[in-house]
């Protein structure tokens, strides 16, 4: 029991609370994104569909993630997924606002710009186009979230199943205050960012030694 409570395991589940709501909330802007060129009564149904893939595929890629994890070098491999995916989220954070302003008009329904639409400086596609868009993102979110969590959660499975719990619920629940929260208060963004870094880096180096200790006999 007292195990648990272990300076390594309460730093897992803080770096799996910081990882979760920031991961959660760019999924959620980016389903909201893709939606948001539908006419207004599709919207709704693309966005529930969006969130019910992620949380089936969350579910999916934890429990193939947690035994790849096992095999030599698939760690250093996972690491170095994960580190690109700081790249590719440096970049979503410091790209256009007025686009997740759309995403996140999409979410909540409201008009949060004032301009007297909703989304509706959002290119027009069809609700196949929006489907297939969603689906494409929600694969790649779901397996960097997974990735991300099973990487805080170390050799801890407690933590990795708390960590995706927290994610569901956050995406069913709060996906369109996370993403809000997330777009008026750009550093909880940054500071996930650099949390995701560090796991990513951690990964790396575990990995290294492994494969290292492996080739060495």
């Amino acid at each position: 029991m007292s195990e648990m409570f272990s300076a390594e395991v309460l730093s897992a589940f803080l770096q799996v609370i910081m990882i979760d709501p920031v991961l959660a909330g760019d999924n959620a802007i980016v389903i909201g994104l893709a939606a948001a060129g539908l006419p207004k009564e599709q919207r709704a149904r693309a966005i529930l569909i969006g969130i019910i893939a992620a949380t089936l595929l969350r579910i999916g890629f934890a429990a193939v993630t947690t035994q790849l994890l096992q095999i030599v070098g698939l760690l250093l491999a996972g690491g170095i997924l994960l580190l690109w995916v700081c790249w590719k989220m440096w970049r979503e954070l410091r790209a256009n606002h007025a686009q997740e302003e759309e995403g996140a008009e999409a979410l909540e329904g409201k008009d949060l710009n004032a301009d007297g639409t909703i989304a509706g400086g959002a290119p027009r596609k069809t609700f196949a186009q929006a489907a297939w868009q969603i689906v494409i993102a929600d694969v790649s979110m779901s397996l960097d979230n997974v990735l991300a969590v099973a990487g805080a959660a170390r050799e801890h499975p407690y933590v990795l199943v708390f960590g995706l719990a927290l994610s569901i619920a956050l995406m069913g629940i709060a996906a369109s205050f996370i993403a809000r929260l997330l777009q008026k208060h750009r550093w909880i963004a940054y500071v996930g960012l650099l949390v995701i870094l560090y796991v990513a880096l951690e990964m790396i180096y575990r990995g290294g030694v492994e494969v290292f200790g492996y080739v060495n006999g």
